[in-house]
């Protein structure tokens, strides 16, 4: 991982919520390294730990609580101990489908998780001096839209008629790059609006006790460590386990839904470089690859990895999904000294090779 030019170690005590999962697990070895005592807090969900067992991936000096963040007597034990300098907060419920069905779960978990977060370094006098948020593209919905005369537009969401119709773009306009900078937040699912009102609880919170903030809207995060067991996430890991068993790869909608895939290594240098900079801004930056491809491409690019059958158009549709995302990464490069450096080819070697090597991994 590339250590960006605007940072330092700080040492002192980092705090990362969810720290267990994916992106924490991916993260620890480098904040090892920054930070003389990592605390993670976890409650190891089944549905991303199916054995319950502190993941191997966890650095071994890394501290791992399992409570629950939703709990105020969970912050009481943690901070009795914890006297945090940096939180960074991975802990929330993510699947863009499953909050339609779960909408109690994802927002118990995503808003009342943070408050209580925040109620409980208030209430024991710990506050820290920034907090990293790990949030979404889906704050955006579908995003700007460019009609030809150049003027934006929000779309907002593509409704059941419409995609009955296999209406999938908006006529006479093109998508843009999200932008925090200049892209207005209008989620169009669960998902989406808890991740919003996650930053504007912290950022509500933190301007009130002069504490930094570094929101991250992350694009598509996929990698090698991903789960394989969760349903909800992980369709680059998916599209592989098919294209292993020899299957071809059903592609939704017309298989030209643009996506920005950003490997976890690069999605983990920003997180650091968000925890450890002596550059921030409270703004919420974008953090991608940089560029789109379709679904149809990365789904082609995983066939030939594996000389799978070419994929294949459905025409199905998820409620939820929108239909173009890819970021405009040069907040992040400006303030953090940060730049993706991972192709799509390459992502796809690395995930591929990684699933591979995985003892019982069963093709989907």
């Amino acid at each position: 991982m590339t250590t960006p030019s605007s940072s330092a170690r700080p040492g002192g005590t980092v705090l990362i919520t969810g720290g267990a999962g994916f992106i924490g697990c991916a993260i620890s070895a480098a904040l090892v390294e920054s930070f003389d005592r990592v605390v993670v807090v976890d409650s190891l969900h089944p549905q991303i730990h199916a054995s319950g067992r502190r993941p191997p991936e966890l650095a071994a000096a890394a501290e791992l609580i399992v409570r629950d963040v939703t709990e105020a007597a969970t912050w009481d034990d943690v901070l009795a101990t914890v006297t945090p300098d940096v939180v960074i907060h991975l802990a929330a419920e993510t699947g863009t489908a499953q909050s339609l069905n779960e909408s109690t779960r994802h927002t118990h978990v995503n808003v009342v998780g943070t408050s209580q977060l925040l109620d409980g370094l208030n209430r024991h006098h710990k506050l820290p001096r920034r907090i990293v948020l790990s949030s979404s593209r889906a704050v955006y919905g579908e995003g700007a839209w460019r009609r030809a005369d150049g003027q934006l537009f929000y779309p907002g969401q593509r409704t059941s008629v419409t995609l009955e119709k296999g209406e999938w773009d908006f006529p006479g306009a093109e998508p843009v790059a999200m932008n925090a900078a200049q892209t207005f937040p209008a989620p169009v699912s669960v998902y989406g609006a808890t991740k919003l009102a996650q930053e504007n609880i912290l950022q509500a919170w933190a301007k009130s006790y002069d504490v930094e903030t570094v929101i991250l809207r992350l694009q598509n995060v996929y990698g090698p460590g991903q789960s394989l067991i969760n349903p909800y996430t992980g369709i680059m890991s998916l599209f592989c386990r098919m294209a292993m068993g020899g299957k071809s790869i059903p592609l939704y909608e017309d298989g030209d839904v643009r996506r920005d895939f950003v490997l976890i290594d690069d999605v983990s240098a920003a997180i650091v470089a968000g925890a450890i900079s002596t550059r921030v801004q409270g703004a919420p930056m974008d953090i991608g690859s940089g560029e789109f491809q379709t679904i149809g491409t990365a789904a082609g690019l995983i066939a030939r990895h594996y000389n799978a059958p070419q994929p294949h158009v459905t025409g199905q549709y998820r409620q939820g999904d929108v239909r173009h995302a890819w970021a405009d990464v040069s907040a992040a490069a400006d303030v953090l000294g940060w730049k993706p450096q991972y192709s799509l080819t390459q992502g796809i070697d690395l995930l591929a090779d990684w699933i591979d090597a995985q003892p019982g991994v069963q093709p989907a």
